[in-house]
């Protein structure tokens, strides 16, 4: 039970004020506008918030007749992880299949049009871009999140997209400092390590933040990693020497900080969310993220009370909150003067046109070229191979190409198959047969995520090909493994635009 101040003194504002909280439901309840009305100053939105664009500009004023400078975030990076597209699969493909492009100027027309969306619904702060390089292809939480393993292409493109997502009056959160892409731990799951030398760091990870911060990024998102060679004891977002010492001293950023969700197992397995958070304003983060899985105004109360209290027990200087609260409060004026772009009559067509350039089609040997290939006329059998989805990403999201393929070919029927239990080359291998059995003698289109991950996968793709050599494969993650198939189209991303393009080249329809 809560038994601190009562919201209105300037402590217990600021506390509160540092707080970027989630709520259930597709209005504002009743708790969170009234926390409004006491300090809060963000609120973080996720798919379970979002029914339409109209529901959430409705959903946004409300906040805003509250507090009018409320800062509205929002994970929305496009591509596999979206919000404003939870259900029906992103416009917009990610950033890897954009990096596979390599058209800055692409890259920045993409954030821009995404960020006008978010603009026009009323959201001014987007978690995004994820600028870490996916240095290990194994990464379960990174992948195709990343524009690429090649530091130059993640640095010059984290900066398109920061430039381009600004320009639309949002401000980018550029994330997971200090880089969270040579790992093969998810931190939702548990603290990952990275263990590489301070000069690795410096030229690899650290490179596309500081083209970040060069292209004038409002905000960074710290990563909940252990850095040995930058701080051998505390997780970055619980280190002074990495966000104060490295970001703020080294690097010259003075924008906001944010932490990743501090509900992650990284940190709540570890510290817990309370201490977590006081540990992180004490090291230098401006903004606490909950709300992904903690999503209420119990929440609320026990980080802001937590907080009050590390500063009367000298704990947390009260210096450092009010810097904070401070620096939260110095983005919402950005964003309030920040330009409104005009609706793109051309908007809509950036992201599909991405996604079709982003394709990598390999024809089996002997094929000769992919034009040689003969597109399918009948409606063939969609095999789709299911990993299991990351928390980033979701379940909730559609992803593959069947429903695109029964608009191009009517009466495509799709099943979806997973590893299973048992082991894994026996999970593929029953996975491969249940497919071949249920596709008949339809042509079969197989569709996997990160093949290089997933042994099962691997096996299920050989039985079907050692059955059905006429087998088109579909790479929707990284495209890591060797193409195999008649046909093997790398779409590098799940977005539905990535199946879409996918889908075209398939049915032989030509792009307009």
């Amino acid at each position: 039970m809560t038994t601190l101040a009562s919201g209105t003194d300037t402590l217990t504002r600021d506390a509160l004020t540092v707080l970027q909280p989630g709520f259930t439901g597709t209005t504002a309840p009743d708790w969170l506008l009234r926390r409004l009305g006491e300090g809060l100053a963000s609120v973080g939105l996720f798919g379970r918030n979002i029914a339409s664009p109209d529901q959430l500009a409705a959903l946004t004023a409300q906040l805003r007749a509250e507090r009018d400078d409320v800062l509205v975030a929002i994970d929305e990076e496009g591509g596999d992880v979206t919000r404003l597209e939870v259900r029906s699969g992103s416009s917009f493909p990610g950033n890897h299949a954009l990096g596979a492009v390599d058209d800055v100027e692409l890259t920045r027309q993409v954030a821009h049009e995404l960020g006008r969306r978010l603009a026009a619904c009323g959201v001014n702060l987007n978690w995004a871009p994820s600028a870490d390089v996916n240095s290990d292809p194994r990464n379960p939480v990174i992948g195709v999140r990343s524009f690429g393993a090649d530091t130059a292409l993640a640095a010059r493109h984290t900066a398109a997209y920061v430039t381009g997502l600004q320009s639309a009056g949002v401000a980018a959160c550029t994330k997971h400092f200090p880089g969270h892409g040579d790992t093969a731990v998810d931190s939702h799951h548990a603290l990952p390590r990275i263990d590489v030398s301070a000069d690795v760091l410096a030229e690899r990870e650290l490179a596309p933040f500081r083209a970040a911060i060069a292209a004038g990024t409002r905000a960074v998102m710290s990563a909940h990693i252990l850095v040995p060679a930058l701080d051998p004891d505390h997780p970055a977002t619980l280190s002074r020497r990495i966000l104060t010492g490295l970001l703020r001293g080294e690097l010259g950023y003075d924008g906001l900080i944010v932490t990743d969700g501090m509900e992650m197992r990284a940190i709540a397995g570890t510290y817990g969310i309370e201490r977590g958070s006081v540990l992180a304003v004490a090291a230098g983060a401006d903004a606490i993220c909950v709300g992904g899985g903690l999503a209420d105004d119990a929440t609320v109360l026990r980080l802001r009370d937590a907080l009050v209290g590390a500063v009367r027990t000298g704990e947390l200087p009260e210096e450092r909150l009010a810097d904070a609260a401070g620096r939260v409060r110095s983005l919402a004026r950005w964003t309030g003067t920040a330009a409104r772009p005009a609706e793109d009559p051309h908007g809509n067509e950036v992201g599909l046109r991405a996604a079709r350039r982003a394709l990598t089609v390999t024809p089996a040997p002997g094929l000769g070229s992919p034009e040689a290939f003969e597109p399918l006329t009948e409606p063939p059998y969609v095999a789709a191979l299911t990993p299991v989805a990351n928390i980033a990403v979701g379940d909730e999201t559609p992803w593959g190409v069947a429903a695109e393929l029964i608009h191009l070919l009517p009466g495509t029927v799709t099943g979806s198959f997973s590893a299973g239990e048992g082991p894994e080359n026996e999970a593929g291998q029953h996975a491969g047969r249940a497919a071949l059995e249920a596709a008949g003698q339809r042509r079969i289109v197989a569709v996997v995520r990160d093949e290089h991950r997933h042994p099962w996968m691997a096996s299920a793709l050989d039985a079907l090909l050692a059955a059905r050599p006429d087998t088109i494969v579909v790479e929707m993650g990284i495209p890591q493994a060797a193409p195999r198939g008649a046909l093997h189209i790398a779409t590098h991303g799940a977005a539905r635009v990535c199946g879409r393009a996918a889908a075209e080249v398939i049915a032989g329809v030509t792009a307009r």
